[in-house]
């Protein structure tokens, strides 16, 4: 968020047009050069600004905020007058609302963009749907929201938090790297939307409120709740011989604690935040397998970010990876060992061969993008060349 749009930045690549132009060959017709010194009052735009400003922007031997810094010098942009802020509107999805971690940690992120020049307008949503609608309706520029919503945006980045395709945390942050690269751009837009940045919400965990429900056979004639907009979570459910209980994201939580399904797949992160020792006592526990890497991610129209901007965006939120991992970190550790239900060895070889089954089935189907899954198999088999999937790598 840090990195979004300053004023200079975002001329530069509307103006232009292209994002692979070089600083040496990048020029301004006279009427661009005009409609930037409108933007930028008091500011003389010369070919030589325009090269120093594209050499700046996309340049990527420097953090996100250093080059930020450096444009905002270049054309005085910190020093511009009161009420000349470029303003958007992002809203963010947050459980808890205006007072959850995610929009406190945005609100943050509003105080960095204000340096630049750039007022961010945060709006909190309790209700995930209601805020995609949001956004879709234009009433929202760009919004937060959990990568299995991101999907209906951009299949690409929704198969990130595919079923076993990021086993932990060490394979997240080398496939969030890779996707902050400007290699992977062209595969950020869909359509009128463009994915602005990709963060870590933590290893997703099997909720039980029963310890004896150790193993997918036991799951059988079990109440699983599924979220409502997702069918295939339902199809999945139903064929482990379990029953799917669909919700939302909000009520889930409630439905498990107030003992109307046995079972639910969260974040670790949401084990105090949404009291979910309620649903598992006094004989309940978490499978310590887990069963994906989850996600958020912000998602911009693409007529108010243009991807060069995105690009910047992007950048940024891998830059604050071990941050936002380390703030993850705390409220993982606040689940007290005595709940943690343990899974032999040979048991889980079962499970990760029953999940790399659900990731082929899923790509035929088309619910999964084969690129990614190729890209996650890829890092898999760099961490750990002796899985069976690896041998003909």
């Amino acid at each position: 968020m840090k990195a979004l749009l300053i004023r200079a930045a975002t001329l530069l690549v509307l103006l232009t047009g292209v994002a692979t132009v070089s600083a040496e060959d990048l020029r301004l017709s006279p009427e661009q050069k005009a409609k930037m010194e409108k933007l930028l009052p008091g500011v003389t735009i010369s070919d030589s600004l325009v090269s120093e400003l594209a050499s700046v922007f996309y340049s990527r031997d420097m953090p996100v905020r250093v080059r930020l810094k450096a444009i905002s010098k270049l054309v005085g942009i910190d020093q511009m007058p009161p009420g000349t802020a470029l303003k958007r509107k992002i809203c963010i999805w947050d459980i808890a609302g205006r007072n959850g971690p995610i929009f406190h940690a945005a609100m943050e992120q509003r105080a960095l963009a204000l340096e630049y020049g750039i007022n961010l307008e945060m709006i909190p949503f309790t209700n995930e749907s209601i805020m995609v609608d949001e956004l879709k309706a234009g009433r929202c520029d760009a919004a937060l929201m959990t990568g299995f919503r991101a999907r209906d945006f951009n299949v690409y980045t929704g198969t990130i938090d595919s079923i076993g395709g990021v086993p932990d945390n060490d394979h997240m942050r080398t496939l969030l790297e890779v996707l902050a690269h400007p290699s992977q751009a062209d595969k950020m837009v869909h359509g009128d939307y463009v994915i602005m940045g990709v963060y870590p919400g933590g290893a997703a965990h099997i909720f039980v409120n029963d310890k004896q429900i150790s193993s997918l056979a036991k799951a059988a004639g079990k109440k699983v709740v599924v979220l409502d907009y997702d069918k295939t979570q339902a199809e999945m459910v139903a064929g482990i011989g379990a029953t799917p209980v669909p919700s939302d994201i909000v009520s889930a939580p409630n439905k498990f604690n107030n003992g109307v399904v046995d079972i639910l797949a969260a974040p670790l992160i949401a084990y105090e935040l949404l009291e979910l020792y309620k649903g598992m006592t006094p004989d309940g526990g978490i499978v310590d397998f887990p069963l994906a890497q989850i996600s958020m991610q912000l998602v911009g129209r693409l007529d108010k970010f243009p991807n060069e901007i995105a690009q910047l965006v992007r950048e940024a939120s891998f830059e604050a990876y071990d941050r936002i991992r380390a703030r993850v970190k705390v409220e993982e550790d606040r689940v007290p060992d005595r709940w943690w239900i343990h899974i032999p060895d040979k048991e889980r070889r079962v499970y990760e061969s029953m999940m790399q089954d659900a990731r082929n089935v899923l790509r035929k189907q088309g619910y999964y993008d084969g690129r990614m899954l190729d890209l996650q198999k890829r890092i898999r088999c760099k961490y750990t060349p002796s899985r069976g999937e690896c041998s003909n790598s």
